[in-house]
């Protein structure tokens, strides 16, 4: 999930008004406006039908920047909005001062460890050399795997927001080298293995069944990217809402579009939205620390 800035979100919520307006009528209540990054993707219009066979009315909403979807729940313009993890959610809300919540997860869609010359984690050499991608979601979250995986240890546990400089070096077992995401590939003749998002996987000649190690679903560290409905906290326990949140579950129609969209990558994750909601207090707390 990319990161964007203040400025960015706010140019995005202003781009918001007109393309709004024009959308849905506001005040429409026995239609719930779902926004998404991606409308024309199957599993929504599968998504509606699902709905709409328990007598729900259901609009997808299409945006084109990722910065846009929150601003408008935030407005009203737009119910819930599926297209974000939960550390994205921190952000934006730490940034905005906004109190948007969870209302249920989606899915996580793992990152992982992959190597050419190793069929195992364990077979890593002591002092090996590891790539990460140096953006800052990415490079904590692939600190995580490795540390989930024995490769390294983060002081405090790490977080969301860990960087190389939280790194105990002395209880690790191997050395981090951070590079651009993009170069990851064509570095690996200088790495025993590397963190890749699943973007480059193709180009450097992995499939994402060829990972060593990835985050686990079931790793309190992995929570923060876990894929979420969200909504107005005044919203979170709306029983039509949560309703729709059991309705993608249920759907084995809309669980196949989206694991076929995903390349087989997604890991599907029903969690209660108190769990998701302190995991986001979490993040955020994390994420104002980096900003002090």
């Amino acid at each position: 999930m990319p990161r964007f800035t203040k400025a960015l979100a706010a140019l995005g919520a202003a781009a918001l008004v007109g393309t709004l307006a024009a959308c849905a009528p506001a005040g429409d209540d026995d239609v719930i406006r779902i926004g998404v990054v991606g409308a024309a993707d199957p599993e929504w219009a599968l998504f509606t039908e699902a709905a709409a066979a328990e007598g729900i009315t259901v609009e997808v909403i299409d945006f084109g920047e990722y910065t846009q979807p929150n601003p408008a729940t935030t407005a009203g313009d737009i119910d819930i909005n599926q297209f974000q993890h939960i550390q994205f959610l921190a952000q934006h809300n730490v940034d905005s001062g906004d109190d948007l919540q969870p209302l249920g997860s989606t899915a996580i869609y793992p990152l992982g460890l992959y190597s050419d010359k190793h069929d195992d984690v364990a077979a890593i050499p002591e002092g090996g050399r590891i790539g990460i991608p140096n953006d800052i979601v990415n490079q904590a979250r692939g600190l995580l795997v490795l540390q989930s995986a024995g490769l390294v240890e983060l002081e405090g546990g790490g977080n969301a927001y860990s960087t190389v400089d939280d790194i105990d070096t002395a209880a690790s077992k191997v050395e981090i080298v951070p590079i651009d995401a993009d170069k990851i590939g064509t570095s690996m003749p200088d790495l025993e293995a590397a963190i890749m998002n699943n973007d480059f996987l193709e180009a450097a000649g992995f499939q994402a069944a060829d990972a060593i190690a990835e985050d686990d679903p079931a790793d309190p560290a992995a929570l923060p990217y876990v894929n979420i409905f969200a909504t107005t906290a005044d919203n979170v326990d709306n029983e039509t809402y949560l309703r729709l949140v059991e309705l993608y579950h249920e759907s084995q129609d809309v669980l196949d579009a989206v694991q076929e969209g995903a390349g087989g990558t997604a890991e599907f994750v029903n969690l209660p939205a108190s769990e998701l909601q302190a995991s986001l207090e979490e993040t955020q707390a994390a994420y104002a620390e980096t900003k002090e």
